[in-house]
């Protein structure tokens, strides 16, 4: 495990992008430019570029067009504005964060929740939390929690003079291990990490004066994966694979073509565009939910509302068997004592906890908190990252992660929708509108995929004409966009993240699958360590469209060259050439990550020196 580590160790994370006005004031211009030439190219798509004589296949493009607009619409103001919120100094009494005659130093909590995790690498975390410095007088505990009522693990957390906590059976799964947490430890802020959550000494000097607002419910920080894999240049993967004249054939194709590396990121877990870019600029109109490790909570804003929350559960399930009693009884009320013993019954059966027993306990927690109109809870995300983490080293640890972030919103978006929620006000409700609007895309982007393929195999075009009115329409919309999107997220990567979320549809699908048909999402925790072999079976949907794919490119090509076969126009080839191309190139993306494996690579070669681990601060 420690060797694993050592050849990360000297890197740094990436700052903030520095906000600038503007490029932010261009970014304006240039999306409602976008949006206004979406609204007349759609206006038009409906109204006159029908094909009227294949409408099986013209209505759901433009029905898929539609609903991607609209996500267009939520992302556009979803990055509308970077506005953070200023820092403020450490607080150095309690009585300056919380409203208290108390006149003593904060206390901290810090958990790990853990379930299987190794002990070694639990350690590891422990360490560098043992390193968190603070200007002023604090009082900092650190707990393991361990689901898996493990000796070892208790033995180390003796060894290392932190709390054990621990519980017969692991109901509510990381929920119910952090109520149990809060039910035995009192610190007035609570930091969330995972297992692998390696947080920097500055996480609480950098955080805390947040607090200093009484509203702040909770500061959530960047998650970071030290781990991704940096990838190889071009001529030296042919050097290595084939030998040293192949790399100057890999370097005259970079000449021409610009610097190609091979293995980077494979799984695109890089999250700087979700931290630094989606999460950030909900700051200003107060959306920034969490997301568990690396987050920083207000005890007494977590208790209040989850009491809250309880309340208008037991009142819910209260009102709705009194409702099913009158209709059986014809009654136009519940008698007293009856509806008195309905509701200690409720109350008995009705567990409480800080945290929803839910596969996204972080998101459902922060819509409680953010609706809670009595309090009127703030959150923050602050922009610099403050720990570090492992990512995700193999396709099916990737798809199961995916698969609870995506299965838990749904599940939320359909059961208990923030945006009918009481105490979110309108722009909130944008905001998580956003996320949930994303998870639903899968049903629209197989239209995306599936288009191109019936057009190269029939001839058939969606459109009432792929003639010059068309593109007048289609390339502006489509530009703007492009310089929208650049301009909005300046300073991060953005292309391999649409391609990724292109080729997510699988496993989106079977997630919405899974939540309408009332299953539950599972809670398995993310391994660690790479699991071993290939994970062709889990490709098997992007292979079908990029093979598919490949064969109808060809077909219409060779078609209309040879006049053999349908009734294609040039400008149709060409632009659903390019969209194919597009959709093969995300489909290769994830075909690529199912047979990815880490290189291996000589320890002393990227071996940290005590210069470089000075960069950490640590």
């Amino acid at each position: 495990m420690d060797h694993y580590f050592k050849r990360f160790e000297h890197r740094v994370p990436p700052e903030p992008v520095p906000h600038s006005i503007p490029r932010e004031l261009l970014y304006q211009y240039l999306a409602t430019c976008n949006l206004t030439l979406g609204i007349w190219y759609l206006w038009w798509r409906w109204t006159f570029a029908l094909n009227y004589e294949a409408l099986w296949f013209s209505l759901p493009l433009a029905f898929a067009e539609s609903c991607a607009f609209i996500g267009s619409m939520l992302f556009t103001y979803n990055l509308w504005k970077v506005q953070d919120e200023p820092r403020k100094e450490p607080p150095f009494k309690l009585a300056e964060c919380v409203q208290t005659d108390e006149d003593r130093p904060i206390s901290v909590d810090v958990f790990f929740p853990s379930y299987d995790e190794e002990p070694e690498l639990v350690k590891l975390s422990i360490l560098d939390a043992q390193k968190i410095r603070y200007p002023h007088p604090i009082d900092i505990k650190i707990y393991i929690l361990d689901d898996g009522n493990r000796p070892e693990m208790k033995s180390m957390a003796d060894e290392m003079g932190i709390g054990y906590i621990t519980r017969d059976g692991n109901i509510g799964f990381k929920a119910g291990n952090l109520r149990n947490a809060m039910e035995q430890t009192y610190g007035d802020f609570v930091v969330i990490c995972d297992a692998d959550t390696r947080p920097f000494p500055t996480i609480l000097e950098n955080t805390l004066g947040y607090f200093r607002d009484p509203s702040v419910a909770w500061v959530q920080t960047p998650q970071w994966f030290f781990d991704l894999p940096e990838g190889e240049r071009l001529p030296k993967f042919l050097q290595r694979k084939v030998g040293n004249w192949a790399a100057s054939i890999g370097a005259s194709f970079e000449k021409f073509y610009g610097p190609v590396t091979l293995g980077e990121d494979p799984f695109v877990n890089d999250p700087q565009m979700f931290y630094d870019v989606i999460q950030r600029r909900r700051n200003w109109v107060n959306a920034s939910f969490c997301c568990g490790a690396g987050s920083i909570h207000r005890r007494e804003a977590v208790m209040e509302a989850a009491l809250r929350a309880y309340a208008v559960q037991i009142t819910q399930e209260q009102d709705e068997v009194e409702r099913q009693i009158r209709r059986l009884t014809k009654e136009k009320q519940v008698d007293q004592d009856v509806s008195d013993n309905l509701r200690d019954e409720i109350l008995f059966d009705t567990e409480f906890t800080p945290y929803k027993f839910h596969v996204s306990e972080d998101l459902y927690t922060s819509i409680v908190l953010h609706s809670d109109s009595e309090r009127n809870w703030r959150s923050v995300m602050h922009p610099r990252v403050e720990s570090k983490m492992l990512s995700p080293q193999d396709l099916q640890t990737w798809t199961v992660q995916r698969f609870k972030y995506s299965g838990g919103s749904i599940d939320i978006f359909l059961n208990d929708n923030p945006i009918l929620r009481k105490g979110l006000n309108l722009k909130q409700k944008l905001m998580y509108g956003a996320s949930f609007w994303s998870n639903l895309s899968a049903i629209w982007n197989i239209i995306f995929l599936a288009c191109p393929i019936v057009y190269f195999l029939t001839s058939i075009a969606p459109v009432s004409a792929y003639d010059v009115t068309f593109y007048m329409h289609f390339l502006p919309y489509v530009l703007t966009a492009e310089l929208a999107m650049m301009v909005g997220t300046w300073g991060v990567a953005g292309f391999k993240g649409k391609t990724n979320f292109l080729s997510f549809f699988p496993v989106n699908l079977r997630a919405l699958w899974t939540v309408l048909r009332g299953r539950k999402i599972s809670f398995p925790t993310t391994p660690k360590e790479r699991q071993a072999g290939n994970f062709v079976k889990l490709v098997i949907p992007q292979s079908i469209v990029f093979f598919v794919s490949l064969f109808a490119l060809i077909f219409a090509w060779v078609g209309y060259n040879t006049g053999s076969w349908g009734n294609y126009s040039f400008g149709g080839l060409v632009l659903n050439t390019f969209w194919i191309i597009n959709n093969m190139l995300a489909m290769w993306g994830m075909m690529a990550a199912a047979f990815w494996a880490p290189p291996s690579i000589d320890e002393g070669q990227e071996a940290a020196t005590d210069a470089e681990e000075l960069k950490y601060g640590v």
